[in-house]
Order: structure tokens, then sequence, then C-alpha cells
């Protein structure tokens, strides 16, 4: 974890839901929070506080008028234990309650005691969640500063379908981890990241694209936004899920990646160009499919345009970032890339690496600089070489 180990305060209420937020406490576990746990007693009733208990590996807390195992005042001292509350599921009514003052169980007086960060996770029926009251009291503490985290679409425990389900706990824990992440440096800056790769029509049935997973690109916009930036994700085809609270942009080919970078490419503090964009295309696009008429098949290509190049020609204040993915001579041909396309940076690796690179989790890289500084970074998780590559960016 960046930055010391983190406590979180997790509020359960009572809804069908409730059973959900085992397995939220259980990926933060895995990601060596600190978890206490507040059930309402309506909470209890859907799980036990021994399951809780288990779980978090700490005292369940029920009761505020409890017998104390030290002296203190236990929703004063959650409420200064905490570094975030979150409350999930919050029902309708924990939801009426804290926005309209009301403090009367432990939950809601840790909730109105606290000066952490306080995030709800609604889940209810739909027609509740639809309701004016509800979303008049969201609106309200939204305006307090109260966070939200939307809830999902799908059938819903009572039968019906709409709006009000909890999200998947891994996106709560995401949303979590990225608000408690411990380096901000990134606050009231803008970083423009491209991922994945583009794909360069031959027919109506055939293209040509690359092997690029995308992982490294969203890793990086990840990174940036959990440092508390604003970011817009510039993406190809990918099987990778939307990362939460990112612009997202979705290209499939040059020209359409070439616009939306274009597009937004002006205010933004800090451009990382890790898209592995096609460099060719077919001369001549066929509308028909090209029918199989021989054993042997030629096609005639030329080069697309260079994105990273025209961004190079046209920045001013940006900081500009580009990958380079070599087979041989890596700091040789990433250094002439730095140069030709007047770069401020350039994040070099080697593609034939059997165990990092394409596909994989991990990335092994050497980051060079405009001023002839070089990182070298063994492998790592490519999260990992993001952060390393920030916390470069954030020296200059």
């Amino acid at each position: 974890m960046v930055n010391g180990k983190k406590t979180v305060v997790i509020g359960v209420t009572g809804g069908i839901a409730a059973y959900k937020a085992l397995d939220v406490i259980s990926k933060l576990k895995k990601k060596d929070f600190d978890i206490d746990v507040i059930m309402t007693k309506s909470a209890a009733k859907f799980v036990t506080p021994l399951t809780f208990q288990t779980l978090s590996q700490n005292i369940v807390h029920t009761d505020m008028f409890e017998e104390p195992r030290a002296f203190e005042i236990q929703h004063i001292s959650l409420a200064k234990k905490a570094d975030l509350v979150a409350i999930v599921p919050a029902t309708a009514n924990i939801i009426g309650k804290v926005s309209n003052g009301v403090a009367d169980d432990l939950l809601t007086t840790t909730i109105m005691a606290t000066k952490a960060p306080v995030i709800f996770a609604p889940a209810m029926n739909t027609n509740m969640y639809s309701n004016p009251i509800l979303q008049d009291n969201i609106n309200k503490l939204m305006k307090f500063g109260y966070e939200f985290i939307k809830p999902a679409v799908g059938r819903l425990a009572c039968g019906d379908s709409g709006e009000g389900k909890l999200p998947d706990a891994d996106f709560i824990a995401q949303v979590i981890e990225s608000m408690l992440y411990g380096i901000k440096d990134l606050r009231g800056k803008k970083v423009l990241v491209t991922a994945g790769p583009t794909i360069a029509d031959i027919d109506p049935v055939r293209y040509i694209t690359n092997r690029s997973s995308g992982k490294m690109g969203y890793s990086i916009a990840e990174e940036a936004r959990d440092r508390g930036a604003d970011v817009t994700l510039i993406s190809g085809p990918t099987k990778l899920s939307i990362p939460f609270g990112i612009n997202f942009i979705n290209v499939r080919t040059n020209a359409q990646m070439l616009k939306a970078v274009l597009d937004n490419f002006q205010g933004q503090d800090i451009v990382i160009k890790a898209a592995a964009v096609s460099d060719y295309k077919a001369k001549n696009y066929s509308k028909r499919k090209i029918k199989k008429s021989e054993d042997e098949f030629s096609l005639d290509f030329i080069s697309d345009v260079d994105i990273l190049k025209e961004l190079g020609k046209l920045k001013k204040n940006q900081i500009l970032v580009g990958f380079a993915a070599e087979s041989n001579d890596l700091l040789e041909n990433a250094s002439k890339k730095l140069e030709k396309k007047n770069l401020d940076y350039i994040v070099a690796n080697n593609i034939t690496a059997s165990d990092s690179g394409f596909a994989s989790d991990d990335n092994r890289v050497t980051i060079l600089s405009r001023d002839g500084k070089k990182v070298d970074l063994n492998k790592m998780s490519k999260r990992e070489v993001a952060r390393n590559l920030f916390n470069i960016l954030s020296q200059r």
C-alpha cells in the first residue's frame, strides 16, 4: 500500500445486499486495509456479526450502548480512527437519516462525528431509488461533500429489473482504494492517455492489427486517476473493463484515434501515448470481400498518420511521453524516436521478452528523458511501472 496502512470503517445496513459487503471486506483486507465494521440492528438480521468479525479480523460494532472494551466512546473513537467511512449497502433509510441530521444509532452518530470522507453505495428496489425524496436526499448529501457510488442496473432480489443493484464488490473496493491512494500529486492536472491497438481494415471482414492488450495504458490511466488527475483515456479495442472515474473514449482506427487525440490535446498537462497504433494501412480498401482466387495473394500497404509525431509538432507546455516497443537495438531505436518525435520522455520495452510485455500483467522497461537521463525498471507489474513513471514526471 502506498504511504502506510489505512483504516476503513464499513457501515452495513439492513438490505438483502448486506452479504455482498463481506466480499468488499475480503478484497480490502487482501490490499492490507484495516477494517472496522458497524452493523445496524436490521443488518444483523441478514448476516451475523460473527461472519463480518471473521473476515475483518476485528470486533464488529452493533450497539452504541454496549459495554466498552476500553475507556472510549465508540462512535467518537471509530470516527477518529477512520481514514474513510463506506456504507455498503446503503438503504434509503440510512441516506434519509444522514441527510436530515438524524443520529440515533452507532452508525449514524459515527458518520456525523467523522471528518473522514464518507461514501455511500446505495442498493434498493428500483422504484425506491428513483423516488424523488430519495434523490433529493442524495443530492443534498452530495452538496455537503458526501460521495456516492451509482448503483448498477439489473435484476433485483425482489424480481424487478432496473437501477438499484449494488455494484460488484471488486468495483466498490477499487473506488475505496482509489480514494485512499497515498499520493495525490496530480490534483488539478489533466492527463491524456492512449491505449490498446488500432485496426486497419482490408475489406469488410479482414483487417490488420497488433497484439497490444491495452494493459499498460489502462494501468497508466488508473495511476493518474488515483493520484488525483482529471484523466482522459482514448482506447482501441481491448477486452479490459472501462476504468471508473475516467473520461473514456472508444476508438477503432488510426484516423479515429487521431481525431480523438487532437480534440482533447489542448489544455492537457501530460500526454502519454501508450497505444500501439497501426503504422500501415491497405493502399486500396475493398468495399467487397476479397474472394480467394489463387494460392498466393499480395496487398499493397501505405504508411498511416504518425499520431505521436504530429503531437510533437503541436505541443506547447504539455509533457509528451511516448512508448517504444522494440525487438532489437532497444535503447538506440528509442533514443532516435525520442529526438525525431520531439518527446520529453520515452518508455522503451523489449517485445521479445517471454515473461513481460504484450498481454502480460508485467513489464520490464527503460525510461529515457530528453535531458539524457536513463532509468531502468526491472520486471514489475504494469501498475508499478505506471507509478514509477509518474514519480519521474512529478520531479519535472
